[in-house]
């Protein structure tokens, strides 16, 4: 017999025995019907298991990890309020089940059938994915296998708190309301845990309130390595700002009763709390595991002797609430239940073409109140003597300032957040002044971590903020990339569109910088950006364009629920001159509040007709040095800005472009920039005379060097020239 057919005959066994495990908790704790509905959801929970099983062996059901030996979090469900929203552990479908009945919801058994088969009429995620996940329940979905939703849980807490004093349009989660997130032991190690754990600890320690439950299922192995004996709660139980709480997920009603202790606490001081629960892992890791392949059978069949189920019909036997018969019944009629659903599933459709995969990759917009914008009585308090310089030619760094200004001043739910951004006013003193004016709670430091600083971003925007947040420089991205990857820009997707976090990334990032950094400071890849589906990348090249795309950056956010990536090109922030020292050709004025540019427009420099320059950031700046010394030696160029690089304004480019040979100016490195998916582009447009120059495949060097691995403007001057001679 395989571990399934064993645990689910011990089951049957023990029950008619009645040869229970010995209980630490009161079932008459709760009502008998309370604990009997408790029961219902973590029997639920185990025929679900089973059932998906046999799906997958009959090609009806696909992939999945069971949540046999976790039905202990039933109790934190009971614990927790309906509208605390909760991101939840793989094996947590106890938790939604006993969740759903706390609102009368009885679906929730054909609903997991769908989400198991992909079927189409999947509630939340529509087909795409098995997740667990409700927008009724407050349970956004979740498809990382580790802990990458932690750090947007310390957001979501940190919502609660902002929003008690300025509340968003938009907000869900109510003033007293309490955040959840839920994991493994194993999965605790990872380093987004631990960094999650380290800033929430970090918050409280401050005095910042900050309501976070977190809870560890502890089955002691991440599949198939051990966790050490004692580990979980030798480091956790001494963190300063986190109160330690443990109990027994094992048995229903102890669990219940550690629950109940530690989310109070969390609701009633306002700050992060640990529950280390022990759990069993029944049946292997995922799908077809075969767990006596890497474990003792004797340790196995320990940990199969230790059945939540078993516990829970124990402690409802010994108070009263049922018998061993009628629990049983219930389980066997559960199991009924279940397969006669399943049977169902065979003739519910699934997705079948990329268009219906695709359909949520973009989320619905959504209706907002109107903003008529930055009042002149506000501006002049906000920018103080700065009105006066408005009119007068200013380099990137000051308009992307005032934009910022403007934005925080007609928008309350906005919010600026990153490593030096408030008192330091950033490296580069892009946001100086703003945390003067508009305070350290919309302009928020935060500790050294980016997976921190996105993740506070992703639990902002999930209760309604307008989040910013700022990495200091592209290099660091790559420390936290995945919670772009994994959780941001995947959300619309596997709630088919039910669940966003919109929000506009700002990124000091690319190369040409003289005297500082080299390679950590100077990073000239946007490939790890370009080819996550959904994501919009932006890149401006002046401060006019700068402070006009981030206006549009913003309501892409506000109004279409987007994900925006904002890179700012370090070596144009001070730029000044154009072609001469003195020369003031780069500076601008700062346009009117209510101007943008909007997503797929392209900037188009000069009318000739001998070649076209496409080009951004700093290959505009040195692409239009290079158009005055080509006019010169008697070429006629025109410089096409791209300025949004994802997605690809190509019906801009292909009305800007005509008939003219095309160079591409990539600063960019030759594998994985931009250049590639524009030569492809402009390949099935059939332009036959195209050259590209790129960066080289290298990494920048600090000093004299830095700039040559890049392109030049005499190096753009002799592409063109070289491209012009070809037949």
């Amino acid at each position: 017999m395989d571990r399934v057919s064993i645990v689910h005959e011990n089951f049957l066994v023990r029950v008619r025995a009645q040869d229970f495990p010995a209980s630490e908790g009161n079932a008459q704790a709760l009502t008998a019907e309370d604990a009997l509905g408790l029961y219902r959801a973590q029997v639920l929970s185990r025929a679900l298991d089973l059932q998906s099983r046999l799906m997958q062996k009959e090609g009806q059901g696909f992939y999945t990890i069971g949540s046999s030996g976790h039905e202990g979090m039933a109790a934190v469900a009971h614990a927790l309020r309906p509208d605390d929203i909760a991101f939840l552990h793989y094996r947590d479908a106890a938790f939604q089940i006993a969740r759903a009945d706390q609102l009368g919801h009885q679906s929730m058994m054909r609903d997991m059938l769908l989400s198991f088969a992909c079927a189409s009429e999947d509630p939340i995620s529509g087909g795409r994915h098995k997740v667990l996940g409700s927008r009724t329940l407050m349970i956004p979905p979740q498809t990382s296998t580790i802990a990458s939703h932690l750090p947007k849980a310390v957001g979501a807490a940190h919502s609660i708190t902002l929003a008690r004093r300025n509340r968003p349009e938009h907000a869900i989660l109510p003033r007293d309301a309490i955040a959840m997130c839920s994991f493994g032991d194993a999965s605790a190690n990872h380093s987004t845990a631990q960094g999650a754990i380290n800033a929430a600890c970090w918050t409280a320690v401050q005095g910042v309130p900050l309501p976070l439950l977190f809870v560890c299922e502890d089955n002691g192995i991440g599949i198939s390595t051990k966790t050490p004996a004692g580990w979980i709660k030798g480091s956790m139980s001494q963190r300063p700002g986190l109160k330690y709480f443990e109990g027994n997920g094992l048995d229903l009603f102890s669990a219940l009763a550690a629950a109940k202790e530690a989310a109070a606490w969390v609701r009633t001081h306002r700050k992060p709390a640990f529950l280390h629960l022990r759990t069993v892992r029944l049946y292997g890791h995922a799908g077809p595991d075969v767990v006596t392949s890497y474990l003792p059978r004797a340790e196995v069949e320990a940990d199969e002797a230790h059945d939540p189920l078993l516990y829970s019909v124990g402690a409802l036997v010994a108070s009263g609430a049922t018998t061993a018969p009628e629990a049983l019944a219930i389980y066997e009629q559960t199991l009924a239940d279940v397969a006669e659903a399943a049977n169902e599933m065979a003739e519910i459709p699934r997705l079948k073409t990329a268009g219906d995969v695709m359909a949520s990759l973009i989320p619905p917009p959504r209706r907002n109140a109107p903003s008529n914008g930055p009042t002149t009585e506000a501006r002049q308090v906000a920018f103080g003597g700065d009105m006066a310089q408005m009119d007068t030619a200013q380099p990137m760094s000051r308009l992307i300032n005032w934009a910022l200004h403007d934005l925080m001043l007609s928008y309350p739910e906005t919010l600026l957040m990153g490593e030096d951004v408030g008192r330091k006013g950033g490296v580069y003193g892009v946001t100086q002044k703003l945390h003067a004016r508009f305070g350290p709670a919309r302009v928020i430091d935060t500790l050294l971590d980016e997976q921190s600083i996105l993740g506070l971003a992703i639990g902002m925007a999930h209760n309604g903020f307008i989040p910013m947040p700022e990495i200091q420089f592209l290099a660091y991205l790559h420390n936290a990339e995945d919670q772009l990857r994994g959780e941001a820009a995947t959300l619309p997707f596997f709630s088919n569109g039910q669940w966003t976090n919109p929000m506009v990334l700002r990124i000091a990032g690319l190369g040409y910088q003289k005297g500082f950094g080299g390679h950590f400071h100077n990073d000239n890849s946007l490939a790890v950006l370009r080819d996550i589906p959904g994501l919009i990348i932006a890149c401006p090249s002046t401060g006019e364009d700068a402070a006009l795309m981030l206006r549009e950056a913003h309501r892409l956010a506000r109004e279409e629920q987007r994900v925006v990536v904002f890179v700012e090109p370090i070596a144009l922030y001070p730029m000044r001159d154009l072609l001469e020292p003195g020369d003031g050709g780069w500076m601008r004025t700062y346009p009117a509040p209510d101007r943008r540019i909007a997503l797929g427009d392209v900037g188009v420099h000069g009318d000739g007709d001998d070649l076209v320059i496409v080009t951004y950031g700093n290959g505009h700046y040195l692409s239009r040095q290079a158009q005055y010394d080509l006019a010169a030696a008697g070429v006629d160029a025109r410089v096409i800005d791209l300025r949004w690089l994802a997605p690809l304004p190509v019906d801009a480019l292909r009305a800007a472009i005509g008939a003219r040979p095309v160079l591409i100016v990539d600063e960019c490195r030759r594998t994985g920039g931009q250049a590639e998916a524009l030569m492809a582009l402009f390949a099935e447009e059939g332009i036959t005379r195209m050259a590209r120059l790129t960066a080289e495949d290298s990494f920048i060097a600090t000093g004299p060097a830095y700039g040559a691995t890049l392109p030049s403007r005499a190096g753009i001057v002799a592409a063109a020239q070289a491209l012009l001679s070809r037949e």
